[in-house]
């Protein structure tokens, strides 16, 4: 590698590790927490837990036509 090009990956490297060292991190304890109360807030709201009705059903078996 030549000189030019060794400092110049060095200076992205150096800019990349100064842009993540002033992320703001939030502790994996907090975050778990929010996203539970998140999922418990809107719990009534998710067809995965509540279930669909029938006539709301996109994916019901369709009714099959018998005129025949």
């Amino acid at each position: 590698m030549s000189g030019a090009s060794s400092v110049g990956t060095i200076k992205e490297v150096v800019q990349q590790l100064r842009l993540e060292a002033g992320l703001n991190r939030v502790k994996v304890s907090q975050a778990a927490a929010d996203l539970k109360q998140c999922c418990m807030r809107n719990a009534q709201h998710d067809p995965l837990l509540t279930g669909l009705s029938s006539s709301t059903n996109p994916f019901r078996p369709q009714k099959v036509c018998s005129f025949l």
